[in-house]
């Protein structure tokens, strides 16, 4: 597996960079009405997304730890995974565009866009790669009926 990083350590990485983007670029701010409210929505979004992943994986007494995919007991499918495999970092990527709206500099949505390509590559293809071994086809006729991010 070619991770190295937790993804909560990427957040928060990509978080800075976004700090320091708004703190250090001259140009590229904003301000619209109900951008206030559109953060609470993402925010509260993705509060649950993460609660009700979280949740699902408890309940089926696996690991939620994307490290170690291989210490994977069982493949979650229903609930909140029946719309997308990856609710745990759609909340994270949700709570950096409510991030990015709060900072108010447009450029942090490219940042944004960084930490999806930055997951794609280094942390879901390998988790992919270990759930194909470990489940097969189960997992590959999951992965072509539900999207990877949403």
């Amino acid at each position: 597996m070619r991770l190295k990083l937790p993804p909560a350590v990427v957040f928060l990485i990509f978080a800075m960079f976004m700090y320091l983007l708004s703190r250090f670029l001259p140009f590229g701010d904003f301000e619209f009405f109900g951008r206030d409210y559109l953060i609470r929505i993402l925010m509260g979004l993705a509060a649950l997304i993460a609660i009700i992943s979280l949740f699902q994986f408890f309940t089926s007494k696996t690991t939620i730890d994307p490290r170690t995919p291989f210490k994977v007991t069982k493949l979650v499918t229903g609930g909140i995974y029946k719309f997308t495999r990856n609710p745990m970092y759609l909340a994270l990527l949700l709570g950096l565009l409510a991030w990015g709206l709060w900072l108010g500099n447009a450029f942090n949505t490219l940042l944004a866009a960084g930490f999806v390509g930055y997951m794609n590559k280094f942390q879901i293809r390998p988790e992919e790669e270990a759930l194909t071994t470990i489940f097969g086809k189960e997992f590959q006729q999951y992965c072509a009926q539900v999207r990877r991010w949403f």
